[in-house]
């Protein structure tokens, strides 16, 4: 019965999940939160379902479940949007579980489990479910599913029909109390654009269709008891780990506490299992924090630099690069490249990333897509002296490529127009819409995805090529492969083709681009090295997007590059000390022409290169943590190392501050006992406020401030009060 069985007690950094595992029924969460020590006693588990349950069994009977199972479905009594929707032929299938069976595993530690391994047989409806909800390293929960057609693929056993998944989502029930739900919008080139309201009632979705992430994507689903805030309060979030179409969904009926969750949005019959054939969901990342929204970031973070392939910040800083793109856009000379080599390596740069314009027939953005060879009309060297150069300049070589999109003007469209991803008669498309006169190629062809390897690798080996950009400039609307929807197939094949690269050249680094930050995503993460946070280099903007960005994403995978000024994106102009500030927030790097930098410029270039350098090993290893302050111009962001004896906070005015006074910063994550000396580090150039100085700043820019940790958090320090478009670098290290 659904209110009997025994518990399952996870536990892992901070984190507890409660399982209730009835006989041969679908697992429910009784609890996931902080861990406030709950054991693995069944008399005082028992004591948890007197407290929680709403009912009295068996006495009463409800006429909704008790609670939502791991997958909830309505024939256990549950009104909201099942978790399952399948189908074969013209009949639904509802499942009911004729054995269930789970094992807990434990990693790290020998008390307590960390996963709970579910799988269910339906006999009746010839459905296998394989469910894992696993504890990451962190305190970050994956849960990833696998349905299987388990009916004899003969059709000897009565179910010949393949079975048709519509849907198959993972969810987590939160408190009652939780009444707010943050979302996210965005578009080119403003990404990542928060969105707080009343959490809706009813089951509610939201669904992202751009074939990719998305520049609007949801991001993540986050639930509060109240606004959200940056250093304390609970938060119940979700996030999905997959770059193409997504649903979100909410879960918050009068019966039953709220569910969140996730998944893929799957095309119309996109997956049809024959007998014997299976389906796995992408994973879905479910974080709680009891210290608001840097510690739900804080276990993504772990989580993600703990991946297999990561690369190590410590034993391979992150690279300052220079990317040419808004240097000279699709004018390829290669004189002019050689000496916007030469003067990256005069300040400093490490990784300098050829951009579009160097392959066959690309003089603009409608040719040439698909043919990964290099143009001798623009190259008549080739790109090996370039390359060479570079790399006798001390430096590694980028290139960039789109490597899943084709334009019908280019050798390969005119060749195999089979390859395109797309029905017949949607090639060409409207004379009225452009995206961008590219095509997506079937990677899910092995014959399309053979060509692009094998030319990518080609130039990858013949070059000594370090690192790729790897862009992604439309949405996949309607993406059919052999007759069928196919988007599932194609980012399979994405990943595929990252990992073939990075395995037959090791060391290889790949960035995932897509007109920005369109590709941002805990999936194509576990596959590239860092992304690209957005096409806008515009600070303003930057420090917004970065900020919600890095929920997820840690800072040394955000490319966050100095641009000139005014920006391409907005036209506004900045000084070059808030552009270095909000850059340093990030994996730091040039997106300029420097060669027409005057030697001023130069100068602070250098000086800003050189802190980069200086502070990096802090900045992409240690915590990361956002000021709670009241004022909206102000935006306060530090990282904190392990074990506090060093922090490095960047605070920047957006816009006029609201009052005369500015706020405190407070400087959490110190050891209260120690003293700190506290450093203004204004090497790029001044920062400008207004009449008045607080005192403490004066030493802070000769030798620098000193203050025992427990004043700094306590307290803090009174900032200055910055005009529109500034900020303070602040340097705190223990003495």
């Amino acid at each position: 019965m659904f209110d009997q069985g025994s518990h399952v007690v996870l536990k892992r950094d901070g984190v507890c999940v409660i399982l209730k595992t009835p006989v041969d029924e679908m697992p429910q969460v009784e609890y996931w939160g902080r861990d406030f020590g709950m054991g693995q006693s069944e008399p005082l588990l028992g004591q948890l379902d007197a407290m929680t349950l709403k009912v009295t069994p068996t006495q009463e009977k409800p006429d909704a479940a008790l609670r939502p199972s791991l997958l909830p479905q309505g024939a256990e009594a549950f009104a909201g949007r099942p978790g399952l929707e399948a189908y074969r032929g013209a009949k639904p299938v509802f499942v009911r579980w004729t054995t269930v069976n789970t094992s807990v595993a434990s990693e790290g530690t020998d008390e307590f489990g960390t996963s709970i391994t579910i799988t269910a047989e339906d006999a009746v409806n010839k459905i296998r479910l394989e469910l894992t909800l696993a504890l990451q390293h962190g305190g970050l929960i994956l849960i990833a599913q696998t349905i299987t057609n388990t009916s004899d693929a003969s059709g000897a056993d009565g179910a010949a029909e393949p079975l048709t998944v519509n849907w198959l989502e993972s969810t987590l029930p939160m408190p009652k109390r939780v009444d707010t739900l943050t979302q996210f919008t965005g578009r080119w080139p403003l990404e990542k654009q928060p969105r707080s309201a009343a959490l809706p009632s009813g089951s509610i979705t939201r669904e992202c269709r751009h074939g990719k992430t998305g520049h609007e994507s949801p991001w993540m689903f986050i639930a509060t008891n109240g606004e959200p805030k940056w250093s304390e309060g609970d938060v119940w979030a979700c996030h999905l780990a997959w770059s193409g179409n997504q649903t979100y969904r909410i879960d918050n009926l009068p019966c039953h506490e709220p569910l969140i969750g996730a998944g893929e949005l799957l095309g119309p019959g996109e997956i049809r299992l024959a007998g014997g054939e299976h389906y796995t969901t992408p994973q879905v990342c479910f974080s709680y924090s009891a210290e608001g929204l840097d510690g739900m970031a804080s276990r993504f973070h772990t989580w993600l630099r703990g991946t297999p392939g990561r690369v190590n910040p410590v034993t391979k800083p992150r690279p300052f690069t220079l990317n040419t793109w808004e240097a000279v856009y699709f004018d390829h000379n290669e004189a002019t490249l050689n000496k916007l080599a030469n003067r990256a390596a005069e300040v400093g740069v490490e990784r300098f990333v050829l951009d579009d314009g160097w392959f066959h027939l690309r003089r603009d953005d409608t040719k040439g897509l698909g043919d990964w060879v290099v143009d001798p009309a623009v190259w008549p060297n080739g790109l090996d002296a370039l390359a060479e150069h570079v790399h006798g300049l001390g430096m590694e070589f980028g290139l960039w490529f789109e490597p899943e999109m084709v334009n019908l003007d280019s050798d390969c469209a005119r060749e195999h127009p089979e390859w395109i991803l797309a029905a017949p008669e949607a090639v060409p498309y409207r004379d009225d819409v452009s995206y961008r006169t590219q095509y997506v190629l079937d990677l899910a062809n092995p014959a399309a995805y053979r060509h692009v390897r094998d030319q990518m690798a080609a130039l990858i080996g013949q070059l000594g090529i370090d690192y790729i950009k790897w862009d992604h400039n439309r949405d996949v609307t309607e993406p059919v492969h052999d007759g069928q929807y196919g988007l599932h197939e194609q980012t399979l094949a994405c990943y595929r083709l990252f990992d073939d690269l990075k395995r037959e050249f090791p060391g290889l680094e790949i960035e995932s681009c897509s007109s920005g930050g369109a590709r941002t995503d805990a999936g194509i993460l576990q596959h590239a090295d860092r992304i690209w946070g957005s096409d806008s280099n515009d600070p303003r903007d930057r420090v917004d997007i970065q900020r919600y960005t890095e929920l997820v994403v840690p800072p040394e995978m955000i490319g966050a590059h100095v641009g000139p000024s005014p920006a391409h994106s907005t036209w506004r102009a900045t000084d070059l000390s808030y552009r270095a500030a909000i850059s340093l927030e990030g994996c730091s790097g040039f997106e300029w022409n420097i060669l027409e930098c005057s030697d001023q410029e130069l100068a602070s270039l250098k000086a800003f290169v050189a802190l980069y350098k200086e502070l990096r090993g802090l900045l992409h290893t240690g915590r990361v943590q956002h000021a709670d302050f009241i004022d909206p111009a102000l935006r306060g962001r530090g990282v904190v190392s392990a074990d506090g004896s060093h922090a490095v906070w960047v605070v920047a005015a957006t816009t006029n501050l609201r009052d005369a006074l500015a706020e405190r910063l407070h400087v959490r994550g110190l050891d209260p006992s120690r003293t700190y000396r506290v450093r203004l580090r204004d090497e790029v150039g001044e920062p400008r406020w207004g009449w008045n100085t607080p005192q403490w700043i004066a030493a802070a820019r000769n030798g620098g401030f000193e203050a025992p940790g427990s004043l700094l958090e306590q307290i803090g320090l009174q900032m200055p009060p910055l005009w529109p478009m500034q900020a303070v670098i602040l340097e705190i290290k223990a003495m």
